[in-house]
């Protein structure tokens, strides 16, 4: 198993940015594809950005393309998403997941979560 923890969630002002960490222990980290996902309140989970095991592929959710940049660490366990140029429609709570596979947009192909951390943009 792996678990993941999310970090770096806040308020910031549209136009403002935040970078969120997600930290992963148990097993190898760079045997898993990894997932960012936002849900925001009364709206279903929704695939955000994805990564491969070796950060050589990622796939991006359009609203997000050219603002958002996933990343990923696997000396220290760590994934990353960037946040530029933030807008309020992306106020959520973003977890971040892991899949024993490739890249994938599905959230029912993640095999772990973490517990999400809030992002709020005011305008």
């Amino acid at each position: 198993q792996v678990q993941l923890v999310e970090s770096g969630g806040g308020l910031v002002q549209a136009g403002g940015s935040l970078r969120l960490s997600c930290a992963a222990s148990g097993r190898t980290f760079s045997s898993y594809a990894m997932g960012w996902f936002r849900q925001a309140q009364g709206k279903e989970r929704e695939f955000v950005a994805t990564i491969s095991r070796g950060g050589g592929a990622t796939d991006y959710e359009d609203s997000v393309k050219g603002r958002f940049t996933v990343s990923r660490h696997n000396a220290e366990n760590t994934v990353y998403l960037q946040m530029n140029m933030l807008k309020p429609e992306d106020t959520a709570s973003y977890y971040c997941a892991a899949r024993e596979s490739g890249i994938g947009r599905d959230p029912k192909n993640y095999n772990y979560w973490g517990q999400g951390t809030q992002v709020t943009v005011s305008s």
